[in-house]
């Protein structure tokens, strides 16, 4: 299998890394690293509070190395000594290739192929509902929620985005450029082909084809019957994450695009939590598998204006101009996005947007407090 992945530096105490495959008690850990002529596993970090230590000696930020907050998240990858040595990238693919498709399957759409998970029956008295991921994750995140939902009679379908999870990622300027136009105009033909009626039940979160999937709801009103809506940036005061502020830098955003655990990083920065490695495997496999999710997520980070969508949203969502239910589901621990956001935008249209507070979930509620999630749905629904 061919993959495509960068060589980076790693910040002391670790060196000469190479790849390789432990199993323990604790799971599975891909990374060895030799010190002093010994060689030993460098376990990933799955307690939050272990190397607290290590987290308040990080000086700034380093661009070419893993120093970071997020404790699964610190080991590198690099090239092996020996490629054949304790399995390489390719065999580490091949043990995890199969995860993260959960009730997920393939829908050719023109010349672009979409994939999507479905749970329910089309058929079903209790409607529809469309979950729409942000960046830069996919729509693995709603699994859970996707099969509780359907256990109570809905009909639930979740597309990863063009460009991210397991969906196509076509190279710009060929079929695809991603453009919110582009965005809007290849979801509208994925839901012509899958036959979904209108009006549906939407649930959108997060950064970037996050808000999208809000700006195609405020010009698609009369399509949704409900929207929910988790975790987004939706005014002006909105803080945008570092992440996306760093692709935007020329050479700089080319490397960040390219660091394999960037998915599972973004998440656990977010969140009170730290991933299991299970999940984790999952968010990291597209951009371990090719350099096409990586370059996907720089060009839809630099095509996008953040202030200008999220001042789209607040003032398209107002009293004024929109009179559907909406369900704002909040994780109360994220740390993008502050209550604030979300008591800020409520004021916009207090009739009908009904906020909800999600103690304990952060960023992404779906994946942190499932069963939450599903319960504001359910009656909200």
């Amino acid at each position: 299998m061919a993959c495509s992945w960068s060589l980076f530096s790693v910040p002391p105490p670790l060196l000469d890394l190479s790849i390789s495959s432990r199993s323990t008690s604790h799971g599975r850990y891909w990374f060895t690293h030799s010190r002093k002529g010994t060689r030993r596993s460098a376990r990933i970090v799955v307690n939050a509070t272990e190397n607290n230590n290590q987290d308040e000696d990080a000086q700034g930020f380093n661009p070419f190395g893993f120093v970071t907050d997020n404790p699964s998240s610190r080991s590198a990858i690099q090239l092996p000594e020996v490629p054949a040595e304790d399995g390489n990238v390719g065999q580490m693919l091949y043990r995890i290739e199969d995860k993260g498709r959960e009730y997920g399957s393939y829908v050719d759409i023109g010349d672009l192929r979409w994939f999507l998970r479905e749970t329910g029956s089309p058929e079903t008295r209790r409607g529809t509902i469309v979950f729409l991921h942000g960046a830069p994750t996919q729509s693995y995140s709603y699994r859970v929620v996707m099969s509780q939902m359907s256990d109570s009679g809905f009909h639930c379908l979740a597309p990863d985005w063009i460009g991210f999870g397991f969906s196509d990622k076509p190279q710009p300027g060929y079929d695809f450029d991603y453009t919110e136009k582009e965005f809007h105009e290849e979801f509208n033909k994925l839901l012509d082909v899958l036959g979904v009626k209108s009006p549906f039940y939407l649930v959108v979160q997060g950064f970037l084809v996050g808000s999208y999937g809000l700006t195609w709801a405020l010009k698609n009103q009369s399509k949704i019957s409900k929207l929910a809506i988790l975790n987004s940036p939706l005014t002006v005061s909105s803080p945008i994450p570092g992440l996306f502020q760093k692709l935007r830098i020329p050479l700089y955003g080319e490397f960040t695009s390219q660091n394999a655990i960037e998915a599972e990083r973004f998440i656990e920065a977010g969140s009170p939590y730290v991933l299991k490695n299970e999940k984790a495997d999952v968010y990291r496999l597209p951009y371990l598998s090719s350099s096409g999710p990586g370059f996907a997520l720089l060009e839809a980070a630099r095509k996008i204006n953040f202030r200008d969508i999220s001042s789209q949203i607040a003032a398209g969502f107002a009293s004024e101009r929109w009179d559907k239910p909406i369900l704002l589901a909040w994780g109360m621990s994220d740390k993008y996005l502050p209550q604030s956001v979300a008591e800020e935008f409520q004021k916009g249209n207090p009739v009908n947007i009904k906020l909800k507070l999600i103690e304990g979930a952060g960023h992404m509620p779906q994946e942190d407090w499932p069963e939450k999630v599903v319960e504001a749905l359910r009656f909200f629904f």
